[in-house]
């Protein structure tokens, strides 16, 4: 293989890996000059010049001329004067030999492996170009192609072609994908795996719900409105704090849109994600029981280390604020930062409850006076939370808590 042949088709390759032409340059370059130290033990004494357009390579090493007697001789940059005079017959002693070395000179193994070397190179610049790219992308959305559903990631093609994934984990679990389908989400992280980088998207973050606002809020994405917190059981529910510093904007307003025309198109890209938008204040009573909306508070008391807190209800509405299996209190206590207890207003209560009290035969006593810990005083706001919550906000066993709804759901049945 002759240099133009090798040249001009390293050239094409580096172009369709969008390469640009001094990187490209730089990476002959230095194919070439590893050549020349493997031959030659040092490059000091070698020019290179590339003409990648044409094709052309001309290598050029330069050494002094010296006594054939001379101690030098053996230097890298000495040449014998018998030696020079076979390169060209009328050299003198102290003049400057420039010799060109041809590709032919390294020997058909050395070409072959320099050929391998410079798309080895490649390859690898294109994998580090790529992993910087989407570092500086993580948090943002992009737009993929589903091209493979496999059963523990869907793998999607980007705008350039490059591989991207969606772990199981990441994915709303209402999502059904075809082969074909365009898919947004947000980059999540970009991992090295086996030297190729691996991007990560994600539509379960609440990053990506937060750029969904700023894609669809003008107000969001101007900074007139601030999203100060979000929350979410992805494809359940969601809360999102907001905030305007713009008295004459209503943040929770612009986010909803005119009969919700702009919060519309993000709850159905989230799989009819239900998604509660309350104003944020410093106000802390005032900030839970927006975040417990739609359930209304009588009263609240903080605890004294102002980690937990317990909210008083009227009976209607404590199913309200614990929502279906627990997720409104849930994603309450996540959005104010404390962990929150439900209780019954005092003096009021349900006909239809039971007070779990009633329940001393077959449940134990230390069991209810946990349940009662939580504000979970009666058999109906017990069977409000399901058992994963429940196994959350107390200390009991998942087998004890199993036995405590089997035993109060057979008291409405």
């Amino acid at each position: 293989m002759n240099a133009s042949v090798l040249i001009e088709s390293f050239a094409d390759f580096a172009k369709q890996k969008n390469i640009d032409r001094p990187t490209m340059i730089r990476i002959l370059e230095d194919v070439f000059r590893t050549m020349i130290r493997k031959k030659f033990e040092t490059d000091e004494n070698f020019d290179i010049i590339i003409n990648a357009d044409k094709g052309d390579l001309e290598i050029w090493r330069f050494r002094e001329i010296v006594d054939d007697n001379s101690e030098d001789i053996w230097d890298h940059d000495k040449i014998s004067l018998t030696d020079a005079r076979k390169i060209e017959p009328d050299f003198e002693i102290g003049e400057e030999v420039a010799e060109e070395i041809t590709l032919e000179d390294f020997g058909r193994r050395a070409v072959m492996t320099a050929r391998q070397t410079l798309i080895q190179r490649v390859k690898d610049l294109e994998k580090d170009i790529l992993y910087e790219k989407y570092k500086d992308l993580v948090g943002e959305i992009i737009t993929g192609e589903v091209y493979q559903i496999l059963s523990r990631e869907i793998l999607l093609i980007d705008a350039e072609g490059n591989e991207i994934s969606i772990p199981r984990s990441e994915q709303i679990h209402k999502d059904r994908f075809r082969k074909g389908d365009q898919v947004r989400a947000i980059v999540d992280r970009v991992e090295m795996y086996n030297g190729s980088p691996k991007i990560i998207l994600s539509r379960t973050s609440p990053v990506f719900l937060e750029r969904l606002f700023e894609n669809e809020v003008p107000e969001v994405y101007d900074g007139l409105i601030t999203i100060k917190k979000v929350v979410r059981e992805p494809g359940e529910r969601a809360k999102v704090a907001v905030e305007s510093y713009d008295d004459r904007i209503d943040p929770v307003g612009a986010c909803v849109g005119m009969k919700g025309s702009r919060i519309h198109s993000i709850v159905r890209e989230l799989q009819n994600e239900n998604i509660d938008v309350i104003n944020f204040t410093d106000n802390m009573d005032l900030y839970i029981t927006r975040a417990l909306s739609p359930a209304k508070i009588t009263s609240i008391k903080m605890s004294e280390d102002d980690d937990r807190v317990s909210v008083f209800l009227k009976p209607d509405q404590v199913s309200l604020a614990i929502g279906k299996g627990g997720q409104n209190i849930k994603l309450a206590s996540r959005l104010v930062g404390k962990e929150i207890d439900v209780f019954r207003e005092l003096g009021e209560y349900d006909e239809e409850d039971v007070d779990l009290d009633e329940f001393g035969d077959e449940i134990e006593d230390w069991v209810i006076d946990e349940l009662k810990r939580i504000g979970l005083d009666t058999a109906k706001s017990v069977l409000a939370l399901n058992a994963e919550e429940l196994a959350r906000r107390t200390d009991l066993e998942e087998e004890t808590i199993e036995d405590i709804l089997k035993i109060l759901k057979q008291e409405f049945e």
